[in-house]
């Protein structure tokens, strides 16, 4: 049984619980298909991070990805295993290292941009695409506003 036909109107009418199930939902896709990607969240935002910013060093790694430094290590260890980063030392300071995206990286990316492109068509499908448009602006809105905060 769903909510629309068994759950209390009020809880059918609150945004934030509506908000909460689509998130989960969404979430629970782009999961399984980056598995299936043998992906993980983690490894996209470093990725992706590294194709926008180029080289930089682990710690402003973390912070562009919001990925704990301890737990961006293992997910640095992993990509590097899959020869889709490199870490070297940077020439200006010995002491820290600088992540580079690879040509197999790249190759990655592309492949995982494809893949949530799919995904966000799926779960965004009953959606016009200016209804995708105001969502994504109304979304925004709201992580910029509690982003900080939550």
């Amino acid at each position: 049984m769903d909510d629309s036909t068994t759950g209390a109107q009020r809880l059918r009418d609150l945004r934030t619980r509506l908000l909460s199930q689509a998130a989960m939902q969404a979430d629970r896709r782009v999961n399984e298909e980056l598995a299936r990607a043998d992906a993980r969240k983690w490894h996209y935002a470093v990725l992706a991070t590294l194709d926008e910013f180029g080289a930089v060093s682990q710690a402003e790694l973390s912070d562009r990805t919001r990925i704990y430094r301890s737990d961006l290590v293992a997910v640095i260890n992993e990509l590097a295993a899959r020869d889709q980063v490199e870490r070297a030392p940077d020439p200006a300071d010995r002491r820290r290292n600088l992540i580079t995206l690879t040509p197999q990286g790249r190759r990655q990316l592309h492949k995982l941009d494809k893949l949530l492109a799919d995904v966000e068509d799926e779960v965004l499908a009953p959606l016009t695409a200016a209804e995708r448009e105001q969502l994504a602006r109304l979304l925004t809105a709201l992580v910029e506003q509690h982003g900080q905060h939550m």
